[in-house]
């Protein structure tokens, strides 16, 4: 992990967004210890950490390893009143991630739909105090078949907090299509298995979206 985040920062990352992925499965961390290397590695860039943050005592443990954002999904849908506490108990450093298909949210790794209309429960959590909000068309996500411009856009124009764009972006036309509906509020894009596959070149993706947000 800590030679991957060499790479992407070497290609001009400014955040790096990290999944640990069998802690969303266990309910709590596994793979701290690999992000305490990175964190180590580049001490001065913001990283953003999900899955299996489900308690104040993960978030502050996150937090003092030098996390800057920590990012909220199945229990900020199961247990609301959670992210207003954590808000409230840990200002600025609160993202939560919201997965849907079809304007519904997405729970417990996309296995089933909650009832939650995903605008609404959005609203909610930019009034509870959220840093920001990431959104995953789950229908694209991992498919390599461009990004939802359009449910993307829909969520972030009511919203005044950033919304951070992901899944589905395969190449520079989908980073092409973004920067072209920044005015909604999409502040940056989350890009995995593209850079990893080589259909996105990540220094080409970024150095695109610098000139186009330039010249908007």
């Amino acid at each position: 992990p800590v030679a991957m985040a060499r790479r992407w920062v070497a290609a001009g990352a400014r955040r790096l967004h990290i999944v640990d992925l069998n802690g969303a499965v266990a309910g709590k961390p596994v793979n701290a210890a690999a992000i305490q290397g990175i964190l180590s590695a580049f001490p001065e860039l913001p990283v953003q950490v999900g899955g299996g943050i489900r308690d104040e005592d993960t978030i502050q443990a996150y937090l003092d390893m030098g996390v800057r954002y920590v990012i909220l999904g199945t229990k900020a849908v199961n247990a609301p009143h959670f992210v207003s506490d954590v808000c409230t108990e840990f200002p600025g450093h609160i993202i939560v991630g919201l997965d849907a298909k079809d304007g519904k949210v997405a729970i417990d790794g996309w296995s089933k739909l909650s009832g939650h209309d995903v605008v609404d429960l959005a609203k909610k959590f930019q009034d509870d105090g959220v840093e920001a909000i990431i959104y995953t068309d789950i229908g694209r996500d991992g498919m390599m078949t461009g990004v939802n411009i359009e449910a993307t856009v829909e969520l972030a124009r009511p919203l005044h907090v950033p919304v951070i764009a992901s899944g589905g972006i395969t190449n520079l036309d989908d980073v092409r299509n973004l920067c072209a509906a920044g005015e909604a509020g999409i502040v940056g894009a989350i890009t995995g298995r593209a850079i990893y596959e080589g259909t996105l070149d990540f220094a080409a993706a970024q150095k695109l979206a610098d000139e186009l947000t330039k010249s908007s």
